[in-house]
């Protein structure tokens, strides 16, 4: 089964199909006298020969290469007897090997599902090893994806919360600290197993993955793994503790999601990753108290999804992160006492979307970005609060619009952005108590600013002297 519940495709789970022996004969025989004319044809053709001699009688020489060519026809076709038997017996001797293989796979999976209900933590210590051991070395792939599942399922069950370490309650605790212990086993073997290179041995890459509401309180090594095949799910799943690395990880094909995941504790690094192809989701994500970081990312085809998202109290970092070619969306985010940073990121060609996101106290940092290509909406965006900075930008070419969006607190800063053949617009933009400064910036002014005010600029909004209307 898949991680959304789907039959997967078993290529390798079929019956042993073999025509009877008269069709497969006749079916041979009949290629091979084709095959035959066909070469004679061929030869009497690159030859040139335009007729046969006839002769009234018949020697003795081509009466004994009749003879040999008799029996060379008889020896042949018994040849191809014993090749098409041959064949077969082959075709049964592979079938009865891979049966006998999955028959020793079952066997030796029932004792390892035994193991993981035992009451000892160290015996179902052995079932993980057992079962992890098992899909590397299993017959094809469908068995190898029933061990992963059991794994997953594994992690997925309910587990009692640590009743501390107070000496009444010694024994629950050094229970939960073991049986803790055989969960972060498993998860170290997945990060080992999705690491490897897809086709070498012990590589589960290309196998679904289901850790739906999983809780993640450990590390997890993900470096330079491939996500390019079947569904990857951490929906639901709680990151709170530990270091859960993502980087050089290459995302292109199948799907990914994080939907609904919280990260709430430790760090999760997507740094250096690579999107491309792949739809990827992250909304309506939690990202609270954990350090989250998207540095030096690149957004290249497909589809990721932020939308809904909440980025609240803690720092979530595309420092240097390259969106082209890719729709990246924050439709309805909620970004509230968070560090969010886009600097030095590149936005070239794709579709990434604010679309009325909600800026609310912490930060949002844009310094140094380049918008050249695609479009980057922030329309019906809402800054209540915080500091938002686009300052040092570069707008050059490409679309930005800031339509209908509202600048009702806080801090918007524009601080010697360059506006140069870049549609920047702000038609139908309300400026009520955020401070939005454009001072030090270069180029025309963008589409729709000055129209937004009914008379003259208000004082919490900055404009340098050159976008000023002239008085008559």
């Amino acid at each position: 089964m898949t991680a959304n519940g789907r039959p997967r495709s078993t290529p390798n789970d079929r019956e042993l199909r073999l025509w009877k022996v008269g069709r497969a004969l006749t079916v041979a025989f009949a290629v091979a006298v084709l095959a035959a004319g066909s070469v004679f044809y061929g030869l009497v053709y690159l030859l040139d020969f335009q007729e046969i001699d006839n002769t009234k009688k018949l020697d003795a020489a081509t009466l004994f290469d009749l003879v040999k060519l008799s029996f060379g026809v008889v020896a042949g076709a018994g040849a191809l007897v014993a090749l098409v038997v041959a064949y077969r017996r082959q075709r049964v001797d592979e079938a009865g090997a891979h049966r006998e293989a999955t028959r020793l796979h079952t066997e030796r999976f029932s004792q390892a599902v035994d193991k993981l209900g035992s009451d000892s933590p160290a015996v179902r210590l052995g079932g993980v090893h057992a079962l992890a051991g098992l899909a590397d070395d299993a017959p094809d792939d469908s068995l190898r994806q029933t061990c992963i599942d059991v794994l997953c399922a594994y992690l997925q069950l309910p587990f009692t919360p640590d009743p501390g370490d107070d000496p009444t309650h010694q024994e629950e605790h050094h229970q939960y600290l073991a049986f803790r212990k055989v969960r972060h086993t498993i998860l170290r073997l997945i990060g080992d197993h999705y690491r490897r290179p897809r086709g070498t041995h012990r590589s589960w890459q290309g196998c679904d993955l289901d850790l739906t509401g999983v809780t993640i309180d450990s590390n997890l090594d993900l470096r330079g793994a491939t996500f390019s095949g079947g569904t990857v799910s951490f929906g639901g799943a709680t990151f709170s503790d530990g270091m859960v690395s993502f980087n050089e990880a290459t995302f292109s094909g199948g799907e990914v999601s994080f939907h609904r995941a919280v990260f709430s504790g430790g760090m999760v690094s997507f740094d250096d990753a690579t999107f491309s192809g792949s739809v990827v989701l992250f909304g309506p994500a939690t990202f609270s108290g954990s350090v989250v970081s998207f540095a030096r990312v690149a957004f290249s085809g497909g589809t990721v999804s932020f939308s809904g998202a909440t980025f609240a109290d803690h720092g979530v970092s595309f420092h240097a992160a390259a969106f082209s070619g890719s729709d990246v969306s924050f439709m309805h985010a909620t970004f509230s006492g968070s560090h969010v940073f886009f600097e030095h990121a590149a936005f070239a060609s794709g579709e990434v979307s604010f679309h009325e996101a909600s800026f609310r106290d912490g930060e949002m940092s844009f310094e140094h970005a380049t918008f050249s290509g695609g479009e980057v909406s922030f329309y019906r965006a809402a800054f209540f609060g915080g500091t938002v900075s686009f300052r040092d930008t570069t707008f050059r070419g490409g679309l930005v619009p800031f339509n209908e969006a509202t600048f009702s607190g806080g801090e918007v800063s524009f601080r010697a952005a360059a506006f140069s053949d870049s549609e920047v617009i702000f038609h139908g933009v309300t400026f009520s108590g955020s401070t939005v400064a454009f001072r030090d910036t270069t180029g025309p002014v963008p589409i729709g600013l000055l129209t937004a005010f009914s008379t003259s600029p208000p004082g919490s909004v900055i404009l340098p002297p050159a976008w000023l209307p002239v008085n008559p």
